[in-house]
């Protein structure tokens, strides 16, 4: 409910946070409550107010799942030449696991984009980082989620 740039982030680890987006706000270490008004339609900015980068709400069923679209996530000149075109959807479901064992968090992408080049630079460049950051995610998550013991 709360990520996204300059809300709570995206649960990445500190260093990452401080590398990569340094502009952006480090990711909130709580719940912050005037973050959970997320509505379907909302626009949830994945990078600097000048990149129009980010996502739209088309879907949202509270305590269940998050459906969140972009075709923004390539440079504003790519996209306004029509050089490349990325459309994807990124998903944040949650599954109860039963008799009080918890949740499972599950997540994931889906795209179309064009041409060619771009889905090998997405596969040689894009799936192995997402697949280091999704783990901080998933452990960011997870320590501001559960309750500690």
């Amino acid at each position: 409910m709360q990520m996204g740039w300059h809300r709570g982030g995206w649960y990445t680890a500190r260093w990452v946070d401080r590398v990569l987006f340094p502009a952006n706000w480090p990711s909130a270490d709580h719940i912050v409550a005037e973050w959970q008004e997320l509505q379907p339609g909302a626009y949830v900015p994945d990078g600097a107010p000048e990149t129009h980068c980010g996502f739209t709400v088309l879907a949202l069923h509270p305590a269940e799942s998050l459906v969140l679209h972009s075709t923004s996530h390539l440079p504003r000149s790519w996209r306004a030449s029509g050089i490349a075109a990325l459309d994807w959807t990124w998903v944040f479901s949650l599954r109860p696991l039963g008799d009080d064992m918890g949740t499972r968090f599950l997540f994931r992408w889906r795209a179309r984009m064009r041409p060619w080049w771009l889905r090998v630079l997405c596969e040689a460049v894009v799936v192995p980082a997402d697949l280091l950051m999704s783990r901080d995610m998933l452990r960011g998550v997870r320590s501001r989620a559960e309750p500690k013991t």
